[in-house]
């Protein structure tokens, strides 16, 4: 810890495990009440597993929506699986938690944020997670709210 605390890392984890607590609970015991959820993810993303059409169609980022149907979903340390219906098409995903981008659930007005930012020359990538109260860009279906976005910038040095 010779450079401190990593704190931006740190919350990511942290909100990386949110998520996948919240999907274990839902392969479990099926979505509760109103709860559904927008999921964006980077499709460029190499463990992303889709087919081949949808990465087509969505070269950048995908938006996708678990509420009425879905099957087969399993959470896993990295990741989840999926069947999702497209067109009346059942397809299998794999979505990686480091290809997150956002995660909404408009029944209750919470969102997360996954933003990349490039550190110094020594560092990699690093994700931060940030409090949304939309689905970001790709996410036409998500609701517009009157929620607010908080940056964990201010607080940085």
């Amino acid at each position: 810890m010779a450079r401190g605390i990593d704190y931006g890392g740190m919350m990511h984890r942290a909100m990386q495990r949110l998520i996948a607590d919240v999907l274990d609970a839902v392969a479990r015991e099926g979505l509760p009440g109103d709860h559904h959820f927008f999921i964006t993810f980077d499709t460029r993303d190499p463990d992303v597993e889709m087919a081949d059409w949808l990465r087509e169609r969505y070269p950048e980022e995908m938006t996708i929506v678990i509420q009425h149907w879905f099957d087969s979903l399993e959470v896993r340390p990295e990741g989840f699986a999926i069947t999702l219906n497209f067109g009346d098409s059942p397809e299998p995903l794999y979505i990686p938690f480091d290809a997150l981008r956002t995660f909404v659930d408009p029944s209750v007005e919470f969102g997360l944020r996954f933003e990349t930012q490039v550190e110094d020359d020594e560092d990699e990538d690093e994700d931060e997670a940030d409090d949304a109260s939309d689905g970001g860009e790709g996410a036409e279906d998500a609701p517009k709210g009157g929620g607010e976005v908080v940056s964990l910038d201010k607080w940085r040095k």
